[in-house]
């Protein structure tokens, strides 16, 4: 490639990461909303797509809609965050759950589960099951968060679509289930709907895990295929967070393509499932500061 040509496409490429933070820099600044340690092929891509929705000719011009049209940005945001869940996903996660983590929580006389990110829901009701089925699920308090208020509220209301429910229920077998999966819902029309009684011990909120604060005393942090989403700055800043929302002794639960590896938390955990990234919390320390700078 010509010098000249290499020179203009640097250019072109040192523009576009301008614009996309200024992008970045006016949603945090308007609402709130903090992607901006968010990993930054994972937003080019979502941002491309909007830009090619709206049918604009570059980010600056997607800026002025988002600053100055609530409804607007409120569109865009559904996919600036990524909703890919499933009951029971990753089966064998909870069958590691059943047999590394719930024999230990069984001694103690109350539960504080966190699930971080829990987008629509399916991954919190798959837990609430998993602990009735161990008798755990009268003494835990859990509480479920996403930065997303719509997929909060979808969450709440526990309904699905029943297209799902054949993939629902082998995950449901295979990660160790003692009845039916059906067992704990109603088939209505085109949806499933989770059984009330497993929403009772559930807490939603919103929460932004790139700009709020911990939560205290849990006893087990969930917060998979999350991650992958940050960068290491952001990541390691997560990771604090937890640490310091964990007791002694808590487990934290990550996506498979996630680790605790390379995070400045790393040596205060003991790996219990590698393949499956279950940890325990074997140190004690003082509160890390939040600061996503490394």
């Amino acid at each position: 490639m010509p010098t000249e040509a290499v020179s203009n496409l640097a250019e072109l490429h040192k523009n576009n990461d301008l614009e996309l933070d200024l992008f970045l820099e006016a949603i945090y600044r308007k609402y709130g909303y903090d992607f901006r340690s968010y990993s930054r092929a994972s937003l080019r891509r979502r941002v491309q797509n909007q830009l090619e929705k709206f049918k604009l000719n570059n980010i600056c011009e997607l800026i002025h809609l988002v600053v100055h049209d609530e409804k607007m940005f409120l569109d865009i945001f559904d996919h600036m965050t990524v909703n890919v869940t499933e009951m029971f996903r990753d089966p064998h996660f909870y069958k590691s759950f059943r047999e590394k983590i719930a024999p230990q929580l069984k001694s103690y006389p109350s539960l504080k589960i966190w699930h971080a990110g829990c987008s629509t829901g399916q991954e919190i009701y798959s837990m609430c099951i998993l602990l009735q089925e161990l008798g755990l699920y009268d003494k835990a308090q859990i509480y479920a968060t996403d930065i997303d208020h719509k997929v909060i509220e979808k969450a709440k209301k526990g309904i699905f679509p029943i297209e799902n429910a054949a993939l629902y229920s082998q995950n449901y077998r295979e990660s160790g289930g003692l009845y039916a999966l059906s067992d704990y819902y109603t088939a209505r029309y085109d949806s499933i709907i989770m059984d009330s009684s497993l929403k009772k011990n559930i807490i939603f909120a919103d929460h932004d895990l790139a700009t709020d604060q911990a939560f205290s005393e849990m006893h087990v942090v969930i917060c998979r295929n999350v991650l992958i989403y940050f960068n290491q700055s952001l990541q390691d800043r997560v990771f604090r967070l937890f640490s310091n929302s964990l007791d002694y002794g808590g487990y934290l639960c990550l996506g498979s393509k996630e680790s605790l590896r390379f995070s400045s938390c790393n040596s205060l955990y003991k790996t219990l499932d590698s393949k499956y990234k279950i940890y325990q919390k074997t140190k004690q320390h003082d509160m890390f500061s939040l600061s996503n700078k490394n």
